[in-house]
């Protein structure tokens, strides 16, 4: 009996060194409320294996030699992501806003959060093992080194705070401002992923990420090659304080803007944006 029951524990551990940490909680999500969220977290988990492949292979899969041809493929990875996974956030920062603007439940946001770093940890080791095999050149991930800001990490904070809070925005005026006609899928996504091209090249301080999945799970395998979570606050400070922050900072000011609530709350001030005048005639009427 004991001789099974170490060939038992000889097996779960073998199984375990090679499961990324996490994982298992991660995946265990799915199940929350009966079930009730499998489909976004499939979605969302999906979604960042196939975001991760088609954006992070520009410049090294794909126009290694060429900038023009690594961004053209970056912009046809962000539409191909996208479009190919049913539009998931594949973001926590994206999530926290959707959260806040009452777009998704907390249920379902920890739900997304957490298949989006079950994807992040999976993709990262799968596609360096594909390069490995392929001969390609490996992925690359957002990490900072700043020999004059190891104790508070400030530059990286605030680069990582503005250029989340643009990418929100961005999302806000693509996806609820502009309308494009017959094109409009096409056309904002393209606007997307210039826009996100344009936020990694103005605000490279931090990589950066804009994203704390891709900067977390890219930390995990990346980074050392350990195998573990971070162990600096720094990395979430940067990573996840700074991007919620803005993030939920972005939700505010959209809802000043356009209306709706904030967390579930009415705010005492806005809209700015002119409201149709069924809305206006409500509003008077209460």
């Amino acid at each position: 009996m004991t001789a099974a029951v170490i060939l038992f524990s000889t097996f779960l551990r073998d199984i375990v060194s090679f499961l990324p940490p996490g994982i298992v909680p991660a995946f265990a999500t799915a199940f929350l409320e009966g079930g009730k969220y499998l489909g976004a977290f499939r979605h969302e988990f999906v979604g960042t294996l196939v975001m991760v492949a088609c954006t992070f292979s520009a410049g090294k899969w794909i126009g290694t030699e060429s900038i023009r041809v690594a961004w053209t493929s970056h912009l046809l990875g962000v539409i191909a992501a996208d479009y190919l996974s049913g539009g998931p956030h594949v973001n926590p920062a994206v999530t926290t806003s959707m959260f806040a603007l009452g777009k998704c439940s907390y249920s379902e946001a920890f739900v997304r959060i957490c298949a989006q770093l079950a994807g992040g940890l999976v993709a990262f080791p799968l596609f360096h093992a594909v390069s490995d095999t392929m001969k390609w050149e490996p992925f690359g991930g957002p990490e900072f080194n700043m020999k004059d800001d190891n104790d508070h990490a400030a530059e990286a904070f605030l680069s990582e705070f503005a250029a989340t809070f643009l990418l929100c925005w961005v999302i806000y005026i693509l996806n609820w401002e502009m309308i494009f006609g017959t094109y409009h899928y096409i056309i904002k996504q393209s606007l997307t992923a210039v826009a996100i091209r344009a936020l990694i090249e103005f605000f490279p301080t931090a990589g950066p990420a804009m994203n704390p999945m891709l900067a977390t799970t890219w930390s995990v395998f990346g980074v050392g090659n350990k195998f573990e979570y971070p162990a600096h606050f720094q990395h979430y400070f940067v990573y996840w304080i700074a991007p919620c922050l803005a993030a939920v900072l972005a939700s505010l000011v959209y809802v000043v803007y356009a209306g709706g609530t904030f967390f579930g709350v009415k705010l005492p001030m806005g809209p700015i944006k002119p409201q149709p005048p069924k809305a206006e005639a409500k509003k008077k009427k209460n």
